[in-house]
């Protein structure tokens, strides 16, 4: 099948990244937009900030744009915020692709369509598993707002859309670390590993005994190929996990044998990882660097310890059916053990951890 031109926007996130080293793999050419691209091999950057309506415009212009990718986001002191922020940026975009020949545009969202926006986190009343055929939850939402941004742009322009659902992203990401949970525990296990403190787990003990699931950067990539070529993926939405299920009381002794540590037993008392490294982390991290030749000494370039701790402090199960997208054609599985093991030796080989 003839590959097109895509627009990865957000090139240096999770799944920006990741996206375009599948997309490279299969032939494309490959655009990544961010405020401050970064060298990828086989990217041709774009540097604009998609809040700056005139600088977006200029960035894109005569850009033979057949496929865009929005993987990006920005964080607001409240949802209301959230949305007038978000909601910008996907206008910003879609106003300076008038001219393009966009044939398909993906959006990636997350659990928080089911669950709520961060002010009303887990204030959903969608049952697990989580399917697409949910209704929209009660509330503002930053998801819902770039949704409707985006059918309304397809309807006037005529192009495709997708929209896809991760859960709990595993991955490296070019740049931003912002919602990287496998970075964030990769850390945290070698502050621990380094300093001699249990390592103990930071969430919930709803999340510590249900099954929940993740998604690995490189297979949400793979959907969103799918979902741009695949006339039966055409305007809908899909859930993106991996195919697996655990529980969190298992992964965490096979995160911990894989850094030689011991798994704490639960906690009596909770221990986020925010209240309990945010103060200490950066110094010990440093010398950490110091110690092993490490190439990223700020430790809040690579731990996103807040996200880490939404994620693990739910008191609700989170778990994503995949039935949808196994029935139009789309049958990508990724072992969620893997997703880490595979993660953590990439960090080791690139001297990002000890």
């Amino acid at each position: 099948m003839q590959k097109g031109t895509a627009l990865i926007v957000g090139i240096t996130g999770i799944s920006g990244y990741n996206l375009a080293n599948v997309l490279l793999a299969s032939g494309w050419t490959v655009y990544g937009l961010a405020r401050r691209p970064q060298a990828q091999e086989g990217v041709i950057p774009v540097a604009a900030d998609l809040l700056d309506a005139d600088a977006t415009n200029k960035a894109l212009e005569g850009l033979p744009i057949t496929h865009v990718f929005f993987c990006t986001w920005t964080r607001r002191a409240t949802e209301k915020e959230n949305v007038e922020a978000n909601g910008a940026m996907m206008n910003n975009l879609c106003q300076a692709l008038g001219k393009a020949p966009v044939q398909h545009m993906a959006l990636v969202t997350g659990t928080k369509h089911y669950l709520g926006s961060f002010e009303n986190y887990g204030s959903g009343k969608a049952e697990t598993p989580f399917r697409e055929s949910e209704p929209r939850q009660s509330g503002e939402n930053f998801y819902y707002t770039l949704e409707d941004i985006l059918f309304a742009a397809a309807e006037r322009h005529g192009f495709g859309w997708s929209v896809h659902r991760s859960h709990s992203m595993i991955g490296q990401a070019g740049g931003s670390n912002a919602m990287n949970m496998g970075v964030t525990l990769a850390v945290y296990a070698s502050l621990c590993k380094e300093t001699g403190q249990p390592f103990v787990f930071p969430g919930s003990r709803v999340q510590w005994d249900s099954l929940t699931d993740v998604t690995d950067a490189g297979l949400l990539g793979r959907q969103m190929e799918w979902a741009a070529q695949s006339p039966a993926a055409r305007n809908q939405a899909f859930n993106t996990v991996n195919g697996d299920v655990f529980r969190w009381r298992w992964m965490w002794g096979e995160i911990a044998a894989f850094f030689g540590l011991e798994a704490a037993p639960f906690p009596e008392q909770p221990m986020p990882l925010e209240a309990r490294l945010k103060d200490v982390a950066p110094e010990q991290w440093r010398a950490i660097a110091q110690k092993h030749g490490l190439r990223e000494p700020d430790v809040d370039r690579l731990a996103s310890w807040w996200h880490t701790d939404a994620d693990l402090g739910r008191e609700i199960e989170c778990l994503n059916d995949m039935t949808k997208s196994r029935e139009l054609g789309f049958l990508g599985y990724h072992d969620s053990r893997a997703s880490f093991l595979e993660l953590f030796t990439r960090l080791r080989a690139q001297r990002l951890i000890p």
